[in-house]
């Protein structure tokens, strides 16, 4: 059984990155967080839900995984705008049941990955749930006023880029979905469901002024690029053939491999890479990380995006990535 409250909040303070932390002036242990922004700057603030069953399963997933990449998803939308994280609040349910054990190593994960950033947990909330596991991550930054690099600076012309490779976690979660096994506690997952928020790329896209607007590729290529031009009023046009797709896609259904690699990078989600659109020069690797142009932004018509595809024709792009409450 998990710790008391007291006794869990206690042990989380005592390994929570704090008192090191300059955006820190009071964490953990008062009614609220007081933080400290530089001259100059606006906050980002962003909130994020990681939940069993939705975006986990505890026979898949190794605790570790689950915390850091409950972390990741904030880190990544303040990537996302050019910012500086700042600090990080974590709303954390568990059921009875859940072993004092798991909780410790979820902890472990998404620590890890605060220490690696220097900022700190700043405080949060804990409570019993009825049944599993929900953790709500809140992610703060900053960036120097009026730079933020919002969705909406899309113009015709742009082109538009993408940092890493893309649908490694789609194909690993397929795979695990084939599997016959009823339980992968010995599974070692891979650098693709063990992502790396892009902090250094998005605040050299801001600084330098490369990126007209950005978004970081939780939901999948497509729906994220209509999310840009929805709030650009822009369309867009991607090359399939441009599109870096993760290596060593297994063969999972009846389709041939790469048409299946192909869709896991344009709907599968949880890259957590940084999908822009630039009208500047960009460079092959910012801050060592690989960028590719994929495509160019177009004026708004009645089909919004559309893909070229490996025989040079052009068809419509439907986003088709995660959503919450589609229905079928």
């Amino acid at each position: 059984m998990p710790l008391s409250e007291k006794r869990l909040i206690d042990r989380i303070r005592r390994r929570a990155y704090g008192s090191r932390a300059r955006s820190l002036v009071a964490g953990i242990g008062d009614d609220c967080a007081v933080l400290r922004v530089p001259p100059g700057h606006e906050l980002l603030v962003t909130t994020d839900f990681t939940i069993e069953g939705v975006h986990f399963r505890r026979d898949w997933h190794p605790p570790q995984l689950i915390g850091r990449r409950c972390l990741t998803r904030g880190l990544s939308d303040i990537a996302a705008m050019g910012g500086d994280p700042r600090a990080a609040f974590l709303s954390l349910a568990v059921a009875g049941n859940v072993p004092q054990n798991w909780v410790d190593r979820f902890f472990t994960g998404l620590l890890d990955l605060a220490n690696e950033f220097k900022i700190p947990l700043a405080g949060g909330d804990t409570a019993q749930s009825d049944h599993g596991i929900q953790a709500d991550i809140v992610a703060v930054g900053s960036v120097p006023r009026g730079t933020a690099v919002l969705r909406s600076g899309a113009r015709p012309g742009d082109r538009i880029y993408v940092t890493g490779e893309l649908g490694g976690a789609a194909a690993e979660l397929a795979r695990l979905r084939k599997s016959r096994s009823a339980k992968t506690t010995t599974w070692k997952y891979s650098q693709y469901l063990s992502p790396h928020p892009r902090i250094a790329v998005g605040k050299i896209l801001r600084r330098l002024r490369i990126a007209s607007a950005m978004i970081d590729l939780s939901d999948g290529l497509s729906t994220d690029l209509e999310h840009i031009c929805n709030e650009s009023h822009v369309g867009a046009e991607i090359d399939a053939s441009a599109i870096p797709r993760a290596r060593n896609h297994q063969h999972v259904g009846e389709r041939t491999p790469a048409a299946i690699a192909l869709e896991f990078a344009l709907h599968g989600g949880d890259d957590y890479e940084l999908l822009f659109t630039s009208s500047a020069a960009v460079p092959a690797r910012i801050a060592g990380v690989p960028v590719t142009c994929i495509g160019r932004i177009l004026p708004s018509s009645g089909m919004r995006m559309r893909m070229i595809d490996a025989e040079g024709k052009s068809r419509p792009l439907r986003a088709a990535g995660w959503e919450h409450f589609k229905r079928a």
